[in-house]
């Protein structure tokens, strides 16, 4: 995370991050017993077919804005290899490894 805000420039300010996260739980801690019956009671008559086909649309529709049909065609590929590990009684959890390289070698 703190690579991710030091490349898009974001000040590493440890106070201003913390005030932050305090503002963003201040705001959570109101919000949530004022709205969360109703996102529950909202989201538990939803669909979750037609849920399900929206987000997907969604998640290659951004791929491919972002990276054309390459995006599209890495987001694919990943998705057959999320489909492995069940297939072996394996979980998917064992597939963050492949992020541990890149971010050890410092890429």
């Amino acid at each position: 995370m703190l690579v991710a805000l030091d490349s898009v420039g974001v000040p590493l300010d440890l106070p201003l991050l913390l005030a932050t996260v305090g503002i963003a739980a201040a705001v959570a801690f109101v919000l949530v017993p004022l709205l969360g019956d109703r996102y529950l009671r909202t989201v538990g008559r939803a669909d979750y077919t037609r849920l399900s086909v929206g987000v997907l649309c969604l998640l290659v529709g951004l791929a491919y804005l972002f990276a054309g049909f390459v995006g599209v065609g890495a987001f694919a590929a990943a998705t057959v290899v999320g489909l492995v590990p069940p297939k072996f009684g394996a979980r998917r959890v064992h597939l963050m490894g492949v992020l541990m390289g890149p971010l050890i070698a410092g890429i």
